[in-house]
């Protein structure tokens, strides 16, 4: 081994790949870091696996970028995961795809965050998604805005949910709508509501109906007024009834005219009344006349003055009797005269007899 750590780099140099894969493996660790350094890609190429194997963190941080980007998948499998860590950032940036993608589970789950977060998007494409399914949460974190927004649609649902709840909202900005659309529900389950509220609405109404249905009542919980407000019709609808009720005072506060005139009577059913009365009187304006007629008692009871004295002639017909009967005095007295010589007939008929003497 001496006389092998005493070769000149020249000497070295000239040895065929026949005379390197005869180099046993303690005479392949017993080379120095600057003899390594200076091999030929062939030569490096030529050394046996169980040489690679061998080779010492230090030597391996020997091997420059053209020498790592040279090792075979053969070799580069052969790494063991110790050896992994030690390669530097760029020896691993400068790996192959098809080497990258040939890197074991075991191999990937020891890579550095600094490794990680140093990956060039094409790089970290190639990986396969066994090999993102392994990730820690700690390598995910590590992931930058500009890789995050990177991962094939593939990838990101191969991520665990715990790493999907892992991600900082600095990473989940860096979603793309193209990814948002393509989560799976179990994906999409991995998503905080601390992530929720920092989701643009582009992000938010690419989910499909699917996604946006299976959203948990604690993700709803998560989204902002700004954001309620910008959701897309299609994705309202989408809504399920128990989420349409988790939604806060605050929340309901942000549905728009062109939303409530696009809710469904099961979704408007299901508004807690605290929440109704948050609606300003233009938002229950917008309201069709199927909905009104399909409000509860209980709903229609609860709806402030400046609510009921802002609905129109032909919403206010289509209140059913029911509903009429249930006006409190104070509703009935904010009523305006237009209102009140729209009623019909039979609504008049409805009224309590205090409502009518007030």
């Amino acid at each position: 081994t001496t006389q092998v750590s005493d070769l000149s780099t020249t000497v070295l140099n000239a040895l065929q790949t026949t005379d390197v894969a005869a180099l046993t493996t303690t005479e392949v660790r017993a080379l120095t870091t600057a003899q390594i350094s200076e091999l030929t890609t062939t030569q490096v190429n030529a050394l046996e696996t169980t040489d690679v194997a061998a080779l010492t963190t230090t030597q391996i941080d020997g091997l420059t970028t053209t020498q790592a980007t040279g090792l075979t998948t053969t070799q580069l499998g052969a790494l063991t995961t110790t050896q992994v860590a030690s390669l530097t950032a760029t020896q691993v940036d400068a790996l192959s795809t098809t080497n990258i993608a040939a890197l074991s589970t075991d191999q990937v789950g020891a890579l550095t965050t600094t490794q990680v977060s140093s990956l060039a998007t094409t790089t970290l494409n190639a990986l396969q998604t066994t090999d993102v399914a392994v990730l820690s949460t700690t390598q995910v974190r590590s992931l930058t805005t500009t890789q995050v927004g990177a991962l094939t649609t593939t990838q990101v649902n191969a991520l665990e949910t715990t790493d999907i709840a892992a991600l900082t909202t600095t990473q989940v900005s860096g979603i793309t709508s193209t990814q948002t659309g393509a989560l799976t529900t179990t994906a999409l389950s991995g998503i905080t509501s601390t992530e929720v509220a920092v989701l643009s609405t582009t992000q938010i109404n690419a989910l499909s109906t699917t996604n946006a249905a299976a959203l948990s009542t604690t993700q709803i919980d998560g989204l902002t007024a700004t954001q309620v407000s910008g959701l897309s019709t299609t994705t309202l609808n989408a809504l399920s009834t128990t989420s349409v009720a988790s939604l806060s005072s605050t929340q309901a506060a942000g549905i728009t005219s062109t939303q409530s005139a696009a809710l469904t009577t099961t979704q408007l059913g299901a508004i807690e009344t605290t929440d109704l009365r948050s609606l300003t009187a233009t938002v229950l304006n917008a309201l069709s006349t199927t909905n009104v007629a399909a409000l509860s008692t209980d709903q229609v009871d609860s709806l402030t003055t400046t609510q009921v004295s802002g609905l129109s002639t032909t919403q206010l017909n289509a209140l059913q009797t029911t509903d009429v009967a249930a006006l409190n005095t104070t509703q009935v007295r904010s009523l305006t005269t237009a209102q009140i010589s729209e009623l019909t007939t039979t609504q008049v008929n409805a009224l309590e007899t205090t409502d009518i003497a007030a």
